[in-house]
């Protein structure tokens, strides 16, 4: 499959994804999407990444903010369901709240 193909299959999950999490009471904001190396090289540096491999540089990751009351949440067990949900809709989606080593909530990803 085409990388495009791989973004648009993405995308489409993540419209489900924001449905959903607006279902369950959730208001979702964009985050990050597309990040050039450079900035990963940054990300790096500061300790936010852990990788030089991020599926946000081929745009098939994105993270997202969650606000519930008015009050932005990176609680991992109030996103379970979010994860969860996310993590059904393919077999190749990961949700950076479920990793073991280092947590990163709002990242969604299609490995």
């Amino acid at each position: 499959m085409s990388l495009v193909k791989k973004q648009a299959a993405f995308l489409l999950d993540v419209a489900k994804l924001i449905h959903f999490a607006t279902e369950q009471g959730f208001v979702v904001t964009g985050g990050e999407l597309y990040r050039t190396a450079e900035q990963q090289q940054i990300y790096m540096k500061t300790g936010r990444s852990k990788t030089m491999n991020s599926l946000h540089l081929q745009r098939l990751a994105v993270d997202l903010n969650f606000f519930k009351d008015g009050k932005l949440t990176y609680d991992v067990k109030q996103l379970q369901i979010i994860g969860n949900f996310w993590e059904s809709l393919n077999e190749k989606n990961q949700w950076g709240g479920n990793w073991k080593s280092f947590k990163d909530v709002p990242h969604f990803q299609r490995g």
